[in-house]
């Protein structure tokens, strides 16, 4: 509507063109127009909003607290492998006395196909594992859920994907696609779950969400590759991820940068068809757990 345009282009300063786009994308307030052009970390939504997600975080903190070994479990994509290399170096870094008690594991993608597996699972009871957190899968594995329950591991399933008529018995399913979940956003990525998850345990251990910025770029990957709307949420993830990458990139993705000769800043443009494939290779070519080794490098 004329009138839209006309109050954007004299608010925002902006020209009527611009702000006819931004009226296509459902901005028509100076404010909402602000969020989209300055995203903030503190409109992030309050994770704990997500169903289930304080039974997760109650479910680490007795595993912390009873010394059981945790293993963070992702699918071999990016999505999954960005989403592991989250979770994993947060409660490595966050609580020290972790180290030897989490570890890290990925599907083969020939052997053990997309998503949760029973040798993963058997992976997991052989090695003493008694959580296993899944992140970007598992939202359909009912019957490995059970199979676990009766090998007394228990399951954390962080997935984005739509969930079925029934949901794993798990002791907690984090999925913003859950009929019974209102959380206000739900396109978040597999890696964004991870990150939601993260969220929760720091918000409740007073871990300032500025200490959380260095997995952002992780996020933003995600985002990017697994091609989710670049809307809400993930407009604030995606937005510190890319000053992130193109900042003060972690030691992986700074060698993947040299690799590629790239010397100009970084678009979501460039992580779709330079970043993202490469990390998807090394699971079609020999394992995605490399591209978790490559992500969690400290250089």
């Amino acid at each position: 509507p004329a009138e839209v345009v006309e109050r954007l282009t004299k608010d925002v300063k902006v020209s009527p063109v611009i702000a006819n786009l931004l009226w296509q994308r459902g901005i028509s307030t100076y404010e909402e127009a602000k969020l989209f052009f300055r995203p903030q970390l503190e409109h992030l939504h309050d994770p704990f909003l997500m169903k289930d997600m304080d039974k997760a975080v109650v479910r680490i903190e007795d595993a912390i607290k009873n010394k059981e070994k945790i293993l963070v479990y992702g699918d071999y994509d990016v999505d999954g492998t960005t989403s592991v290399a989250l979770v994993y170096s947060f409660f490595l870094s966050h609580i020290p006395h972790l180290t030897s008690h989490i570890s890290y594991y990925i599907p083969d993608r020939y052997k053990e196909g997309y998503g949760i597996s029973t040798a993963g699972i058997d992976f997991a009871a052989e090695n003493g594992c008694t959580l296993i957190i899944a992140l970007d899968c598992g939202i359909k594995a009912i019957d490995k859920v059970d199979y676990a329950n009766k090998k007394n591991v228990d399951f954390i399933i962080c997935d984005h994907h739509l969930p079925g008529e029934k949901i794993p018995n798990a002791v907690a399913v984090l999925d913003p696609k859950r009929k019974d979940c209102t959380y206000p956003y739900k396109e978040l990525s597999g890696c964004g779950i991870g990150f939601k998850l993260v969220q929760a345990f720091a918000q409740k251990h007073n871990i300032p969400i500025e200490n959380l910025e260095q997995y952002l770029d992780l996020t933003a990957i995600s985002v990017a590759a697994d091609i989710v709307p670049i809307t809400g949420e993930n407009r604030i993830l995606a937005f510190y991820g890319l000053k992130r990458i193109n900042h003060a990139p972690r030691a992986g993705i700074r060698a993947m940068m040299e690799l590629t000769k790239m010397k100009k800043q970084l678009s979501i443009t460039d992580i779709v068809f330079v970043i993202g494939p490469r990390i998807n290779a090394a699971g079609r070519m020999e394992s995605g757990k490399k591209a978790v080794e490559m992500l969690i490098s400290d250089t």
